[in-house]
């Protein structure tokens, strides 16, 4: 699985599926996350954890763990 946590910086990708249940995936997806949705990653932090993207025209910072529940094309 290629997850968005190993994508490196100035990389636009496509989100292909959203992994894990409950309430960590609706908050992954309110935040806009959604299926076929492009996101370009703008940087990742020295140790690699949080990861700041944008999405939708808006920018967002997520956790490594959250990251890595997001499969991209």
């Amino acid at each position: 699985m290629n997850s968005l946590n190993n994508v490196e910086c100035g990389r636009t990708v496509s989100v292909k599926k959203l992994h894990g249940e409950g309430a960590l995936r609706r908050r992954i997806m309110d935040m806009g996350i959604t299926k076929g949705t492009e996101i370009l990653i703008r940087k990742v932090a020295p140790l690699g954890d949080p990861v700041e993207v944008n999405v939708r025209g808006y920018e967002l910072t997520i956790r490594k763990a959250d990251a890595q529940l997001i499969e991209i094309e």
